[in-house]
């Protein structure tokens, strides 16, 4: 629960900059609605973590965490369009419910937050493995790197994989 004084500074700050905010999101975004919605999320992210941008840096604080809910959003989009894509494909029978389609899209969304947080030749090897079902020794040629390596590379990603999947 946010302490009283955070409750106060968070509102002045909202006061202060919820309209540049969502004016800096349009000019970005060009969609008003999208931009507001944003603007309410950075809002909510502060309110969730309870974080107060450092004195005189409110601006570029705010920035910051809507320019990572900007490529959030896009990232879920990505992965809704690719989804929706491979379900056109299926016959309408098969589709999912509205709930599954939300878990599912809400589910792949974390997998590639996740994934896109690993270095590049571990992620590159993740897939690979899991998804091309490549040998170590094939990934190892097409990488450019050791056998060994690519062991490393795969373990470090079933790592976080699994640390993702504990639940606090």
């Amino acid at each position: 629960m946010p302490s009283a004084t955070f409750s106060h500074s968070l509102d002045s700050l909202y006061q202060e900059n919820q309209s540049w905010l969502r004016h800096w999101l349009y000019s970005r975004l060009g969609c008003s609605e999208k931009a507001a919605d944003l603007a309410q999320d950075t809002f909510l992210r502060l309110l969730k973590t309870g974080n107060q941008p450092p004195a005189g840096e409110s601006r570029r604080y705010l920035t910051r965490i809507a320019k990572g809910l900007m490529i959030d959003s896009y990232r879920r989009q990505k992965i809704e369009e690719a989804y929706l894509e491979s379900l056109s494909r299926l016959p309408e029978a098969a589709a999912p419910s509205p709930e599954t389609h939300h878990a599912i899209i809400e589910t792949l969304s974390e997998i590639a937050a996740l994934l896109d947080g690993l270095p590049h030749k571990v992620r590159r090897a993740l897939l690979l493995r899991q998804l091309d079902g490549l040998s170590y020794a094939a990934i190892a040629s097409e990488l450019s790197v050791s056998v060994s390596s690519v062991e490393k590379y795969v373990a470090r990603g079933l790592a976080a994989c699994c640390l993702a999947l504990e639940v606090p």
